[in-house]
């Protein structure tokens, strides 16, 4: 024998009650899915773009702070060249994307050192990820094999 539902002992004309009941239960249903997972589906979109960007900056900042290192570090120069050269650098690859930027250089007998800070830019604008670089190379010396250092 066959299980029946309780619907299936209802009169024909309640049966078609039950259908629509359920027909009309479904419409709106993708709309409503739509409403939901559109603004999740942007917010995961400018989420990834928003960590492309702070990449991005990342790698302006390293690049800034390793043309400085090698400008500063040289015999002759000094920590102010090395900040100039970076600031130069730092407008040829565009500022737009490090936004807020400070370099600072120093330079000592053994080590000079160039930082950049900032911040990426932000395409949502509530919150800003900062961005930090720094970059250290070994002083250049000179000195005559029959000198004393």
């Amino acid at each position: 024998m066959i299980a029946r539902r309780p619907s299936d002992h209802a009169p024909p004309s309640r049966r078609r009650f039950l259908r629509r009941a359920l027909v009309r239960d479904e419409r709106g249903a993708v709309s409503a899915e739509l409403v939901i997972a559109t603004p999740l589906l942007l917010l995961l979109i400018m989420g990834v773009i928003q960590f492309a960007l702070w990449q991005h900056a990342e790698h302006i900042a390293s690049a800034v702070a390793q043309q400085g290192v090698a400008v500063g570090r040289l015999q002759g120069e000094s920590a102010a060249a090395g900040q100039e050269q970076a600031q130069s650098v730092l407008h040829q690859l565009g500022s737009s994307v490090l936004v807020g930027s400070n370099i600072t250089a120093t330079r000592t007998n053994a080590t000079t050192t160039v930082t950049v800070t900032g911040h990426a830019e932000s395409i949502v604008g509530l919150f800003s990820l900062p961005v930090k670089a720094v970059a250290t190379g070994p002083t250049e010396t000179y000195n005559n094999p029959g000198q004393a250092p």
